[in-house]
């Protein structure tokens, strides 16, 4: 054992060493996510092994792989992708820009809360795809009625958020900016934004995830091109294969979106600790 007269002469003590379970702990943990996927898999392979369900209502993993292939390879598949992902890129863009100048201006002033509140409250109980048929008729079946559908929906639960992010500011945290007599720039941009950050980007990764899925229904009901529209002919012509290509497609890539969604979060909330569980 290190005594203090050890340390103060120069002789620092041993950091405990980690006990070896712990390094095995946390690859577990990182492998934890991968069991119930093996699980749905493997389940899906019995079922189509020993004939459970008829294949033609769930194909074989095999035969969902070859289809991808081949739409891959010899239809537009990647055409189609990159057609969902712009879509869906400019309606979070628009949408949520529009929602966090709003959700503050909201926040900070009552007035102009009062002035949009009711019209936004109606709105908001209107479902986008009730918007769709509508929109079609002004736009047509392009890009851009897609677009504002989705915009639509993904505003409301940013700016909502932005909204109650900026009033739930601590109100010490104000006095304390009027004691240093900060100007409003400087309030806001030092003291509210920083405080409201959690709740916006809560609110920013739930509407980038919906605005992935909502462009399978609005490209279902409305256009020749994107995975939506790959899916609502699949089903009418009973491609199995290719409807669950484009499902696994849909859902690795809304992972994706989530996960760098989530990162983003921990990058500019690396000051903020709390319970992790």
């Amino acid at each position: 054992m290190s005594s203090s007269a050890d340390f103060i002469g120069g002789v620092v003590p041993a950091t405990p060493a980690k006990p070896r379970g712990a390094a095995w702990l946390k690859s577990g943990d990182a492998l934890l996510g991968i069991v119930l996927p093996a699980v749905i898999l493997a389940l899906w392979q019995a079922s189509a092994s020993f004939g459970w369900v008829d294949a033609v209502f769930l194909p074989a993993p095999a035969t969902v792989a070859t289809a991808f292939w081949t739409m891959l390879t010899k239809q537009k598949l990647a055409w189609d992708f990159l057609a969902s992902i712009e879509i869906v890129g400019q309606a979070f863009l628009y949408g949520s820009a529009l929602a966090l100048v709003l959700g503050v201006a909201a926040g900070l002033s009552r007035r102009v809360e009062k002035f949009f509140g009711p019209t936004f409250d109606i709105i908001r109980h209107i479902p986008g795809i009730a918007w769709l048929p509508l929109i079609v008729l002004w736009l047509g079946i392009g890009a851009p009625a897609k677009v504002l559908v989705i915009a639509k929906s993904v505003f409301f639960p940013v700016f909502l958020n932005t909204l109650q992010g900026v009033r739930n500011v601590d109100r010490s945290y104000v006095e304390l900016a009027d004691a240093l007599t900060l100007t409003r720039w400087q309030l806001v941009r030092k003291v509210i934004l920083p405080a409201a950050l959690p709740n916006i980007l809560v609110s920013l990764r739930y509407a980038a995830g919906l605005a992935w899925a909502l462009v399978v229904v609005a490209e279902g009901l409305s256009g020749l091109e994107g995975l939506g529209f790959l899916i609502f002919r699949a089903q009418g012509l009973l491609l199995t294969d290719q409807l669950l290509v484009c499902m696994v497609v849909i859902g690795l890539v809304g992972f994706a979106i989530d996960r760098g969604m989530f990162w983003v979060q921990r990058r500019l909330l690396r000051w903020k600790q709390g319970f992790e569980g």
